[in-house]
């Protein structure tokens, strides 16, 4: 296989680690503010009284839940997020060893390339 093609090929493939990097890091952004967001509620919980009514929305209305039920579901929620996390940590320092370990290949075909081209033919 000709040194070109070869770069052309790990071009496209660190391309295209460097798209699935991005999109975990979103992923991650996103469960971020998932966490927040169940945290802030969650300590909200820690003010109600027990004659205090929580509300669940369900589509466009508001509907009563019971205080404990929804207690569980946001630390259920909580602890969900929290995995997805840690997946998604793992997704991506296992997509930085792959880029890495690809930009480190173009950069020895791109070395062989220009060595290449500045050694005359014999």
């Amino acid at each position: 296989m000709s040194l070109e093609f070869r770069f052309q090929s790990a071009s496209t493939e660190y391309q295209k680690i460097q798209t699935e990097l991005a999109s975990l890091v979103e992923n991650r952004t996103r469960l971020d503010a998932q966490l927040s967001e169940n945290e802030m509620v969650k300590k909200e919980f820690t003010q109600l009284t027990p004659s205090n009514v929580v509300y669940k929305l369900v589509g466009p209305v508001l509907v009563p839940q019971d205080q404990n039920e929804a207690k569980t579901n946001v630390e259920t929620r909580l602890e969900f997020i929290k995995s997805e996390i840690k997946r998604v940590d793992a997704q991506i320092t296992d997509g930085e060893d792959r880029s890495e370990k690809k930009k480190n290949e173009l950069v020895e075909i791109q070395t062989k390339l220009q060595q290449a081209q500045t050694t005359p033919n014999s």
